[in-house]
């Protein structure tokens, strides 16, 4: 069975020569959408897919109305072949693979897709490498401010009250030796704890 999928980008666009072309072409049923085509979740696209069974075609007028880049319109034709469906582009002779030319040239799409991918993966690996030689810190950024997380040490560690106000004041940090916060709230908080004997668990 031959299936149509025909695609506008807006509503002030016509459809309906999409759907003419196609049912001339022998589509049985068309499936309209208007989305852009960089939209890649497309419910009508999702329809037709799921709709295939082994040995339909799904026909589109030119292969911009199924998909705006080699990867995309390469992800749909391996979600085609997976139905042990076939494709075709009244537009774009080479794109049909019911034929053999047509299988040919998807092929050759697909290997070209996978080698720009590998030159992705190579140059992220590379950047990485560059910047940790940098002392670039990767990874997420701490949850914790330093306030925050002195707070936390407070809480792990049992003081009493006297004790928990003197380490939260500026005396402490001159009695201890040890330099004053900043604005941030950051300070050598643990020689604090240490001057009163007490040390803060890491």
């Amino acid at each position: 069975m031959m299936y149509g999928y025909a695609r506008v980008s807006t509503d002030g666009q016509s459809i309906e020569a999409q759907v003419a072309a196609l049912t001339v072409a022998g589509a049985v049923k068309v499936f309209r959408e208007v989305a852009s085509g960089a939209q890649t979740d497309r419910a009508q696209l999702r329809r037709v897919l799921n709709t295939l069974d082994a040995g339909d075609v799904l026909m589109v007028t030119r292969l911009d109305r199924l998909a705006r880049s080699t990867r995309d319109l390469l992800n749909t034709f391996a979600d085609i072949a997976e139905k042990g469906g076939g494709f075709k582009s009244l537009g774009d002779a080479w794109a049909d693979t019911t034929t053999p030319h047509g299988r040919l040239m998807l092929i050759v799409l697909g290997g070209l897709a996978e080698f720009e991918r590998d030159l992705i993966r190579a140059r992220t690996s590379e950047g990485r490498t560059r910047a940790k030689a940098r002392g670039v810190k990767l990874g997420r950024r701490p949850k914790l401010t330093p306030p925050q997380k002195h707070e936390a040490l407070l809480q792990r560690q049992p003081l009493d009250d006297f004790t928990a106000h003197l380490v939260s004041s500026p005396l402490c940090f001159r009695g201890a030796g040890a330099a004053p916060p900043t604005r941030d709230g950051s300070g050598d908080y643990q020689s604090c704890l240490s001057n009163f004997g007490t040390t803060a668990k890491e």
